[in-house]
Protein backbone atom coordinates (compact mmCIF):
# COMPACT_ATOMS: atom_id res chain seq x y z
CA UNK A 1 0.00 0.00 0.00
CA UNK A 2 1.40 3.09 -1.16
CA UNK A 3 2.42 5.53 1.92
CA UNK A 4 3.00 9.18 1.14
CA UNK A 5 5.91 10.67 3.55
CA UNK A 6 6.33 14.67 4.45
CA UNK A 7 9.62 15.39 6.15
CA UNK A 8 11.26 18.26 7.94
CA UNK A 9 14.44 18.95 8.52
CA UNK A 10 14.74 20.86 12.03
CA UNK A 11 18.00 21.52 12.61
CA UNK A 12 19.27 17.30 13.14
CA UNK A 13 15.98 16.33 13.39
CA UNK A 14 13.58 15.62 11.00
CA UNK A 15 10.01 14.94 11.43
CA UNK A 16 7.97 12.25 9.35
CA UNK A 17 4.14 12.53 9.22
CA UNK A 18 2.04 9.79 7.46
CA UNK A 19 -0.55 11.88 5.29
CA UNK A 20 -4.23 10.73 5.75
CA UNK A 21 -5.56 7.97 4.57
CA UNK A 22 -7.92 8.27 1.58
CA UNK A 23 -11.40 5.77 2.37
CA UNK A 24 -13.42 4.65 -0.60
CA UNK A 25 -16.96 5.47 0.16
CA UNK A 26 -19.76 3.07 -1.39
CA UNK A 27 -23.02 5.15 -2.61
CA UNK A 28 -25.87 1.78 -1.36
CA UNK A 29 -27.99 3.49 -4.45
CA UNK A 30 -25.28 1.93 -7.06
CA UNK A 31 -25.47 -1.54 -5.01
CA UNK A 32 -29.46 -1.59 -6.26
CA UNK A 33 -30.73 -2.94 -9.29
CA UNK A 34 -33.43 -1.30 -10.86
CA UNK A 35 -35.88 -4.12 -10.18
CA UNK A 36 -35.06 -2.84 -6.41
CA UNK A 37 -35.35 1.26 -6.98
CA UNK A 38 -38.73 0.04 -8.95
CA UNK A 39 -40.39 -2.07 -5.57
CA UNK A 40 -39.20 0.92 -3.24
CA UNK A 41 -41.99 2.41 -1.30
CA UNK A 42 -42.54 6.45 -3.42
CA UNK A 43 -39.91 6.53 -5.77
CA UNK A 44 -39.34 10.09 -6.89
CA UNK A 45 -39.51 11.31 -9.49
CA UNK A 46 -42.43 9.56 -9.42
CA UNK A 47 -44.27 8.23 -12.90
CA UNK A 48 -46.70 11.85 -12.89
CA UNK A 49 -43.28 13.35 -13.20
CA UNK A 50 -41.98 11.21 -16.08
CA UNK A 51 -44.79 11.55 -18.88
CA UNK A 52 -47.23 14.67 -19.58
CA UNK A 53 -50.28 14.79 -18.28
CA UNK A 54 -53.67 14.62 -21.11
CA UNK A 55 -54.71 18.20 -20.22
CA UNK A 56 -50.89 19.56 -20.85
CA UNK A 57 -50.46 20.20 -16.88
CA UNK A 58 -47.03 20.66 -15.59
CA UNK A 59 -46.48 18.19 -12.76
CA UNK A 60 -45.65 20.42 -8.84
CA UNK A 61 -43.72 18.40 -6.67
CA UNK A 62 -45.12 20.00 -3.91
CA UNK A 63 -48.72 18.37 -4.63
CA UNK A 64 -47.13 15.22 -5.41
CA UNK A 65 -45.21 15.54 -1.69
CA UNK A 66 -48.53 16.92 0.12
CA UNK A 67 -50.60 13.48 -1.39
CA UNK A 68 -47.67 10.81 -0.11
CA UNK A 69 -48.52 9.59 3.41
CA UNK A 70 -46.39 10.22 6.22
CA UNK A 71 -43.53 7.59 6.74
CA UNK A 72 -44.26 4.58 9.11
CA UNK A 73 -41.08 5.82 11.37
CA UNK A 74 -42.18 9.07 12.03
CA UNK A 75 -45.77 7.29 13.10
CA UNK A 76 -44.45 5.05 15.52
CA UNK A 77 -41.88 7.78 16.55
CA UNK A 78 -45.42 10.03 16.51
CA UNK A 79 -47.11 7.25 19.02
CA UNK A 80 -44.30 6.51 21.29
CA UNK A 81 -44.11 10.41 22.00
CA UNK A 82 -47.47 10.29 23.50
CA UNK A 83 -47.47 6.72 24.89
CA UNK A 84 -50.02 5.31 22.27
CA UNK A 85 -49.63 1.53 20.98
CA UNK A 86 -48.13 1.98 17.55
CA UNK A 87 -51.31 -0.60 16.21
CA UNK A 88 -53.56 2.71 16.17
CA UNK A 89 -54.82 4.04 12.93
CA UNK A 90 -52.09 7.13 13.47
CA UNK A 91 -52.31 8.02 9.54
CA UNK A 92 -56.07 8.61 9.97
CA UNK A 93 -56.22 10.25 12.86
CA UNK A 94 -53.75 12.71 10.95
CA UNK A 95 -55.99 13.11 7.86
CA UNK A 96 -58.17 15.65 7.78
CA UNK A 97 -61.67 15.71 5.85
CA UNK A 98 -60.27 18.49 3.54
CA UNK A 99 -57.72 16.02 2.23
CA UNK A 100 -60.51 13.97 -0.10
CA UNK A 101 -60.95 17.21 -2.01
CA UNK A 102 -57.01 17.15 -3.10
CA UNK A 103 -56.80 13.54 -3.37
CA UNK A 104 -59.85 12.86 -5.95
CA UNK A 105 -58.49 16.12 -7.73
CA UNK A 106 -55.35 13.80 -8.86
CA UNK A 107 -56.49 10.78 -8.27
CA UNK A 108 -60.33 10.40 -9.36
CA UNK A 109 -60.28 6.70 -9.69
CA UNK A 110 -58.97 6.02 -6.28
CA UNK A 111 -61.11 5.49 -3.41
CA UNK A 112 -60.30 8.32 -0.80
CA UNK A 113 -58.59 7.38 2.21
CA UNK A 114 -60.40 7.34 5.83
CA UNK A 115 -59.75 10.19 7.68
CA UNK A 116 -60.23 11.51 11.06
CA UNK A 117 -63.80 13.05 10.98
CA UNK A 118 -66.27 10.61 13.06
CA UNK A 119 -62.91 10.29 15.55
CA UNK A 120 -63.15 14.24 16.05
CA UNK A 121 -66.78 14.87 16.36
CA UNK A 122 -66.33 12.46 19.40
CA UNK A 123 -62.81 13.53 20.94
CA UNK A 124 -65.02 16.68 20.67
CA UNK A 125 -67.73 15.52 22.53
CA UNK A 126 -65.24 13.99 25.64
CA UNK A 127 -62.97 17.10 26.25
CA UNK A 128 -65.84 19.07 26.63
CA UNK A 129 -67.27 16.43 28.98
CA UNK A 130 -63.87 16.59 31.27
CA UNK A 131 -63.07 20.04 30.82
CA UNK A 132 -66.76 21.07 32.15
CA UNK A 133 -67.14 18.58 34.56
CA UNK A 134 -63.13 19.42 36.39
CA UNK A 135 -63.90 23.64 35.49
CA UNK A 136 -67.13 23.40 36.99
CA UNK A 137 -66.29 21.48 40.41
CA UNK A 138 -62.56 23.04 40.51
CA UNK A 139 -64.75 26.93 40.31
CA UNK A 140 -67.84 26.05 41.64
CA UNK A 141 -68.59 29.75 42.04
CA UNK A 142 -68.22 30.91 38.01
CA UNK A 143 -70.56 32.52 36.27
CA UNK A 144 -72.26 30.31 33.31
CA UNK A 145 -70.67 32.67 30.43
CA UNK A 146 -67.35 32.99 31.91
CA UNK A 147 -67.15 29.04 32.53
CA UNK A 148 -68.02 28.27 28.93
CA UNK A 149 -65.32 30.79 28.47
CA UNK A 150 -63.08 28.86 30.48
CA UNK A 151 -63.87 25.75 28.81
CA UNK A 152 -63.14 26.93 25.71
CA UNK A 153 -59.92 28.29 26.87
CA UNK A 154 -58.51 25.07 28.00
CA UNK A 155 -59.62 22.42 25.15
CA UNK A 156 -60.96 25.30 22.70
CA UNK A 157 -59.65 25.14 18.91
CA UNK A 158 -56.64 27.11 19.56
CA UNK A 159 -55.57 25.23 22.51
CA UNK A 160 -55.96 21.90 20.51
CA UNK A 161 -54.07 23.45 17.61
CA UNK A 162 -51.19 24.87 20.26
CA UNK A 163 -50.88 21.25 22.04
CA UNK A 164 -51.04 19.61 18.27
CA UNK A 165 -48.17 21.76 17.53
CA UNK A 166 -46.13 20.78 20.46
CA UNK A 167 -46.49 16.94 20.01
CA UNK A 168 -44.67 17.86 16.57
CA UNK A 169 -48.12 16.42 14.44
CA UNK A 170 -47.97 19.65 11.84
CA UNK A 171 -45.34 17.56 9.43
CA UNK A 172 -47.17 14.67 9.79
CA UNK A 173 -50.76 16.32 8.99
CA UNK A 174 -52.30 15.55 5.91
CA UNK A 175 -55.13 18.43 4.46
CA UNK A 176 -56.46 21.15 1.74
CA UNK A 177 -57.20 24.66 2.51
CA UNK A 178 -60.83 25.41 1.25
CA UNK A 179 -62.11 28.91 0.32
CA UNK A 180 -65.22 30.47 2.11
CA UNK A 181 -68.69 29.27 0.61
CA UNK A 182 -71.97 30.20 1.20
CA UNK A 183 -72.52 26.89 3.63
CA UNK A 184 -69.17 26.56 5.12
CA UNK A 185 -66.38 28.57 6.49
CA UNK A 186 -62.85 28.02 4.60
CA UNK A 187 -60.41 25.36 5.91
CA UNK A 188 -57.40 26.79 7.57
CA UNK A 189 -53.93 24.86 8.94
CA UNK A 190 -55.15 25.34 12.25
CA UNK A 191 -58.47 24.38 12.07
CA UNK A 192 -56.95 20.71 10.25
CA UNK A 193 -54.56 20.68 13.33
CA UNK A 194 -57.03 21.25 15.92
CA UNK A 195 -59.08 17.80 14.94
CA UNK A 196 -55.73 15.37 15.57
CA UNK A 197 -55.87 15.77 19.46
CA UNK A 198 -59.92 15.19 19.37
CA UNK A 199 -59.09 12.52 17.43
CA UNK A 200 -56.42 10.66 19.02
CA UNK A 201 -58.70 11.18 22.62
CA UNK A 202 -61.12 9.05 20.26
CA UNK A 203 -58.67 6.49 19.16
CA UNK A 204 -57.34 5.86 22.83
CA UNK A 205 -61.07 5.49 23.87
CA UNK A 206 -61.78 3.32 21.81
CA UNK A 207 -58.71 0.76 21.90
CA UNK A 208 -59.00 1.22 25.73
CA UNK A 209 -62.97 1.42 26.00
CA UNK A 210 -62.17 3.35 29.52
CA UNK A 211 -63.53 6.65 30.79
CA UNK A 212 -60.46 6.81 33.03
CA UNK A 213 -57.78 6.94 30.67
CA UNK A 214 -59.85 9.36 28.56
CA UNK A 215 -59.76 11.65 31.50
CA UNK A 216 -56.28 11.22 32.78
CA UNK A 217 -55.12 11.98 28.51
CA UNK A 218 -57.29 15.14 28.90
CA UNK A 219 -56.09 16.24 32.13
CA UNK A 220 -52.17 14.97 31.23
CA UNK A 221 -51.97 17.12 27.99
CA UNK A 222 -55.14 20.18 28.82
CA UNK A 223 -56.29 20.65 32.39
CA UNK A 224 -52.63 20.47 33.24
CA UNK A 225 -51.84 24.05 31.83
CA UNK A 226 -51.84 27.42 33.73
CA UNK A 227 -54.72 29.62 32.35
CA UNK A 228 -55.28 32.76 33.84
CA UNK A 229 -59.04 33.24 33.68
CA UNK A 230 -58.98 36.70 35.48
CA UNK A 231 -59.35 38.09 31.92
CA UNK A 232 -62.22 36.26 31.08
CA UNK A 233 -64.44 38.42 33.88
CA UNK A 234 -65.55 42.03 33.06
CA UNK A 235 -67.84 44.04 35.59
CA UNK A 236 -69.64 46.89 33.60
CA UNK A 237 -69.64 48.60 37.34
CA UNK A 238 -67.71 46.78 40.14
CA UNK A 239 -68.78 48.69 43.31
CA UNK A 240 -72.64 48.18 42.65
CA UNK A 241 -72.12 44.84 41.88
CA UNK A 242 -70.10 44.70 45.07
CA UNK A 243 -72.91 46.22 47.24
CA UNK A 244 -75.35 43.90 45.95
CA UNK A 245 -73.01 40.93 46.55
CA UNK A 246 -72.69 42.10 50.03
CA UNK A 247 -75.95 42.26 50.75
CA UNK A 248 -76.53 39.48 49.25
CA UNK A 249 -74.05 37.39 52.01
CA UNK A 250 -75.87 39.54 54.50
CA UNK A 251 -72.54 41.64 55.27
CA UNK A 252 -72.42 44.89 56.40
CA UNK A 253 -72.11 47.54 53.25
CA UNK A 254 -68.68 47.79 52.00
CA UNK A 255 -67.23 51.52 52.82
CA UNK A 256 -63.73 52.14 50.99
CA UNK A 257 -60.34 53.18 52.89
CA UNK A 258 -56.99 54.59 51.79
CA UNK A 259 -54.35 53.00 52.50
CA UNK A 260 -51.48 54.60 51.23
CA UNK A 261 -50.51 57.17 49.13
CA UNK A 262 -47.21 58.89 47.18
CA UNK A 263 -46.85 62.32 45.01
CA UNK A 264 -50.18 63.23 45.46
CA UNK A 265 -48.89 66.94 44.22
CA UNK A 266 -46.79 65.09 41.54
CA UNK A 267 -47.20 64.33 38.03
CA UNK A 268 -47.72 60.92 39.00
CA UNK A 269 -49.67 60.11 42.19
CA UNK A 270 -50.44 56.72 43.55
CA UNK A 271 -53.12 55.59 45.68
CA UNK A 272 -53.67 52.05 47.47
CA UNK A 273 -57.32 51.75 48.56
CA UNK A 274 -58.91 48.66 50.48
CA UNK A 275 -62.36 48.04 50.44
CA UNK A 276 -64.19 46.91 54.11
CA UNK A 277 -67.13 44.97 55.18
CA UNK A 278 -66.89 45.85 58.73
CA UNK A 279 -63.68 44.37 59.74
CA UNK A 280 -63.12 42.17 57.27
CA UNK A 281 -60.70 43.44 53.74
CA UNK A 282 -62.50 42.25 50.54
CA UNK A 283 -60.16 43.63 48.49
CA UNK A 284 -57.06 46.12 47.43
CA UNK A 285 -56.20 48.09 44.35
CA UNK A 286 -54.41 50.80 43.27
CA UNK A 287 -54.28 53.67 40.41
CA UNK A 288 -53.44 57.41 39.70
CA UNK A 289 -56.48 58.56 41.05
CA UNK A 290 -59.23 57.59 44.23
CA UNK A 291 -61.71 56.54 41.78
CA UNK A 292 -59.21 54.22 40.04
CA UNK A 293 -58.12 52.37 43.07
CA UNK A 294 -61.14 52.30 44.47
CA UNK A 295 -62.55 50.72 40.67
CA UNK A 296 -60.01 48.66 41.00
CA UNK A 297 -60.70 47.15 44.88
CA UNK A 298 -64.14 46.35 44.13
CA UNK A 299 -63.02 44.28 41.06
CA UNK A 300 -60.53 42.21 43.12
CA UNK A 301 -62.99 41.61 45.61
CA UNK A 302 -65.31 40.40 43.77
CA UNK A 303 -62.74 38.41 41.67
CA UNK A 304 -61.59 37.00 45.11
CA UNK A 305 -65.33 34.93 45.17
CA UNK A 306 -65.66 33.99 41.71
CA UNK A 307 -62.43 32.71 41.20
CA UNK A 308 -62.26 30.77 44.30
CA UNK A 309 -60.98 27.60 43.57
CA UNK A 310 -61.95 24.21 44.88
CA UNK A 311 -58.82 22.00 46.45
CA UNK A 312 -57.59 19.41 44.34
CA UNK A 313 -58.34 17.06 47.13
CA UNK A 314 -61.85 17.55 47.52
CA UNK A 315 -62.65 17.93 43.72
CA UNK A 316 -64.86 15.10 43.24
CA UNK A 317 -65.82 14.34 38.82
CA UNK A 318 -68.99 12.88 38.02
CA UNK A 319 -66.89 10.40 35.67
CA UNK A 320 -64.99 9.20 37.71
CA UNK A 321 -68.02 6.92 38.55
CA UNK A 322 -68.03 5.11 35.68
CA UNK A 323 -67.23 1.30 35.36
CA UNK A 324 -63.15 0.47 34.36
CA UNK A 325 -64.37 -0.71 30.99
CA UNK A 326 -66.96 1.29 29.35
CA UNK A 327 -69.35 -0.84 27.09
CA UNK A 328 -72.52 1.29 25.70
CA UNK A 329 -74.03 -1.58 24.77
CA UNK A 330 -74.26 -3.26 28.17
CA UNK A 331 -74.03 -0.87 30.69
CA UNK A 332 -76.48 -0.14 32.75
CA UNK A 333 -77.89 1.50 36.21
CA UNK A 334 -77.34 -1.92 37.83
CA UNK A 335 -73.54 -2.12 36.75
CA UNK A 336 -72.98 1.19 38.18
CA UNK A 337 -74.40 0.31 41.62
CA UNK A 338 -71.91 -2.62 41.19
CA UNK A 339 -68.98 -0.75 41.12
CA UNK A 340 -69.31 0.93 44.87
CA UNK A 341 -68.17 4.38 43.49
CA UNK A 342 -69.93 7.34 44.99
CA UNK A 343 -70.25 10.50 43.68
CA UNK A 344 -69.95 13.81 46.39
CA UNK A 345 -71.16 16.32 44.73
CA UNK A 346 -69.61 19.65 45.56
CA UNK A 347 -71.46 22.66 47.13
CA UNK A 348 -73.31 24.80 44.75
CA UNK A 349 -71.83 28.10 43.57
CA UNK A 350 -73.24 31.28 44.40
CA UNK A 351 -74.89 33.25 41.47
CA UNK A 352 -73.80 36.03 39.94
CA UNK A 353 -75.08 39.16 41.35
CA UNK A 354 -76.93 40.97 38.21
CA UNK A 355 -78.08 44.41 38.46
CA UNK A 356 -79.14 47.13 35.94
CA UNK A 357 -81.88 49.90 35.26
CA UNK A 358 -85.90 49.18 35.57
CA UNK A 359 -86.58 52.82 35.03
CA UNK A 360 -86.70 55.66 37.47
CA UNK A 361 -87.23 53.74 40.54
CA UNK A 362 -83.67 52.52 40.81
CA UNK A 363 -82.10 49.56 40.39
CA UNK A 364 -83.74 45.92 40.05
CA UNK A 365 -82.59 42.85 41.55
CA UNK A 366 -82.92 39.43 40.49
CA UNK A 367 -84.19 40.65 36.82
CA UNK A 368 -82.43 38.64 33.56
CA UNK A 369 -80.52 40.07 30.42
CA UNK A 370 -83.28 41.08 27.83
CA UNK A 371 -85.14 44.02 26.25
CA UNK A 372 -86.94 46.53 28.43
CA UNK A 373 -84.53 44.64 31.47
CA UNK A 374 -81.54 44.97 33.52
CA UNK A 375 -78.08 44.03 32.15
CA UNK A 376 -75.73 41.52 34.00
CA UNK A 377 -72.87 42.80 35.91
CA UNK A 378 -70.65 39.94 35.18
CA UNK A 379 -69.75 39.56 31.34
CA UNK A 380 -67.35 36.33 29.55
CA UNK A 381 -64.69 37.57 26.65
CA UNK A 382 -63.30 35.78 24.47
CA UNK A 383 -60.69 33.42 25.38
Amino acid sequence: MHKRLLGTRLGSRTCVALAPRQRTVLNPARLLTTAQLSATPNPFPPPEARKKAADGTLFSPDTWAALQPPPESALHAFAARLGLPKSLPLAQALTHPSFTILHKQNYPTEAAPPTNADMAALGNSLLGLFATEWVNASYPHLPTRVMKAAVSAYVGPKTCGDVAKEWGAAPLLRWFRTPRTPRQPPTLHADALASVPRALLALSFQHYGSLDRARAFVHAHFLSRQVDLRPLIKFRDPKMALVETVAKFGWEKPLSRLLGETGRHSNSPVFVVGVYSSNVKLGEGFGSSLKMAEYRAAEDALLRVYLTRQPSHLVSLPTSTFPARFEPSSTTAETFLKQGKTFAPGTIGESEVLYGSAGRGGPAIGLGRGSGEKEGVVEATRA
